[in-house]
């Protein structure tokens, strides 16, 4: 059903006409009033032990799912996927059991790599076992083909059947070089995604990609944790020719003792891939190892809210949040088995809601309409986005643009706007405005590296051509000390980040969530009360898209 349709038939000729000559409401720079109180009760019932950590394919997901889909119409939105509020994301689901260890051998030795510990691996082919027998490891720098940057690690490499070791990042991280790649700042090259996309095309086996905590941006528990639970993907017709029959991470530690054991030096091949010229090499070593895996199809589901516009209905500004997080584990040590996830991102979902409220309160309405979705799966490798972006109720092409709440820190009041992504499209500068109008100023991440605009559920509109921005919560903190942002940024990577203990807590400070919730309804609004159509800027890699879709 098209959102045109939709709106026809929900308002009637009657309600067009009240909302073109509504005069009450709010000026078109002030969000009707946001609800702290309501914010605070979305946060603490989605990230309670009732919906035991929000995983897809639990009962968590159906209660989620359901309480999402009644704050949606509470909050007087329409269903945004035809005539129902979710949309279905086909998705198989592998549980996959690793063997207890990896074996490493050499002409002359031999060591065990332990699951968990040392290495995580998993599959994303749906069969039965998935195994590499007397596979060789090859030392592949940092796994990816970059022309445009002059750059190919595969070079001179034949990887067919055999298991890539590759560093995490870029290598223009590694050397802090301004003009290596994008210096400091994470190019798409240096997720893990892309390099297991990469593998698959060359051929490979398998990859193991070394874990370090400054250049992944998260310590080793991070994909320790994410590795215990089910693995997710998309349906795809053709698993055995795309997709790996290994993925996985090794500590440093390991992998130090991996290239010794093929009488190389860690530091010393990693300070070497980071300059040109250099080429990976076969190590000399080989394993055997594999996963069983239980498998079944599925379906999770996006949740679609939409409030529909009231002169061009079939164009759209798009608010996005993942509501699914890491369901229960084997315990924390303490007895908390629950991933609660309530920063990620019960905070997120709880803002789509009041953004749905304040806009469902505005009059009149916006000429565009304004989607509301909530998606799934973005723990499992941004799926539900994926399919949202692939299967839209609005084409790309009339999305005028989007922005994507996730984990929004609670962390008081801020002088700043932190971007993610900063200076990437026009909408910027609808930012911008808003955040002088509370006397604030933007600012890129501190933490280019980490690749944070890679990483959450609007890169997949993005590759679609969508310009979409990514704000974060500022760290100048007013009233408080230089650095205690940060500060509390880094704990919370450190402690609470993908662990049990990301935890609702009343004594949160969400003065500046509320502030922001404030900037990005009125960057939504301006959007959908226009006629503009932002773009990326030049040299934005999805500028050529988004230029031949218009």
């Amino acid at each position: 059903m098209r959102i045109h349709d939709t709106f026809a038939r929900g308002l009637g000729l009657t309600g067009v006409l009240a909302l073109l000559t509504a005069c009450a409401g709010t000026s078109r720079h002030e969000a009707p009033t946001l609800s702290e109180a309501r914010y605070r009760a979305h946060i603490e019932r989605l990230s309670s032990d009732e919906f035991e950590g929000r995983a897809p394919g639990t009962p968590g997901e159906q209660k989620t799912l359901a309480y999402i889909e009644q704050q949606f119409r509470a909050a007087g939105l329409q269903p945004g996927a035809g005539s129902s509020f979710l949309q279905a994301v086909p998705v198989v689901e592998i549980e996959t059991h690793p063997d207890d260890a990896v074996p490493v051998r050499s002409a002359g030795g031999r060591l065990d790599l332990r699951n968990r510990d040392d290495v995580v691996f998993w599959t994303r082919r749906p069969v039965p076992e998935s195994r590499v027998t007397d596979a060789e490891l090859v030392f592949a720098r940092y796994g990816f083909v970059a022309p445009e940057y002059g750059w190919n690690d595969y070079a001179g490499l034949d990887m067919h059947g055999k298991i890539a070791v590759v560093l995490v990042n870029d290598p223009g991280y590694a050397t802090q070089d301004p003009a290596l790649f994008t210096g400091k700042a994470m190019t798409y090259y240096g997720r893990w995604t892309y390099k297991f996309e990469e593998a698959v095309r060359q051929g490979a086996a398998g990859v193991f990609v070394v874990h370090e905590t400054g250049p992944a941006g998260y310590p080793w528990d991070v994909p320790r944790n994410g590795a215990a639970g089910p693995q997710f993907d998309l349906r795809i017709a053709d698993h055995q020719s795309q997709r790996l029959a290994i993925e996985g991470w090794i500590t440093d530690a390991a992998a130090a003792r991996v290239l010794a054991l093929a009488g190389q030096d860690y530091a010393t091949l990693k300070q070497q891939a980071a300059q040109r010229g250099f080429r990976g090499r076969a190590l000399g070593l080989t394993t055997s190892f594999g996963v069983r895996n239980e498998v079944s199809e599925r379906t999770s589901y996006n949740v679609v809210g939409l409030l529909p516009g009231r002169e061009r209905p079939d164009e759209a500004f798009v608010y996005t949040a993942h509501w699914d997080h890491l369901g229960r584990s084997a315990g924390d040590g303490d007895g908390d088995d629950i991933f609660n996830g309530a920063a990620d991102n019960a905070t997120g979902v709880s803002a789509l809601i009041e953004l749905g409220h304040a806009f469902a309160a505005t009059r009149p309405r916006p000429r565009r309409s304004v989607l509301f979705v909530a998606v799934t799966l973005e723990e499992s490798g941004l799926l539900g986005s994926q399919y949202f972006a692939e299967h839209p109720p609005v084409p790309p092409a009339r999305m005028a643009g989007g922005l994507n709440m996730d984990n929004l820190a609670p962390i008081g009041p801020a002088h700043d706007v932190v971007v993610v992504g900063f200076g990437a499209s026009g909408l910027d500068d609808y930012l911008r405005r808003a955040a002088n109008r509370q006397d604030r100023v933007l600012a890129p991440e501190p933490t280019p590296e980490k690749g944070l605009y890679y990483r959450s559920d609007h890169f997949n509109l993005a590759k679609q051509g969508v310009p979409m921005l990514y704000p974060k919560a500022g760290v100048q903190i007013r009233g408080r000390e230089p650095g205690a942002g940060r500060a509390w940024l880094d704990d919370y990577v450190a402690h609470r980040y993908h662990k049990p203990s990301d935890e609702y807590d009343a004594a949160w400070d969400v003065s500046g969530t509320m502030q922001d919730l404030a900037l990005y309804y009125d960057v939504g609004r301006a959007v959908a009360d226009g006629t503009a159509w932002p773009n990326w800027r030049a040299g934005s890699e999805f500028r050529a898209i988004r230029d031949a879709s218009r």
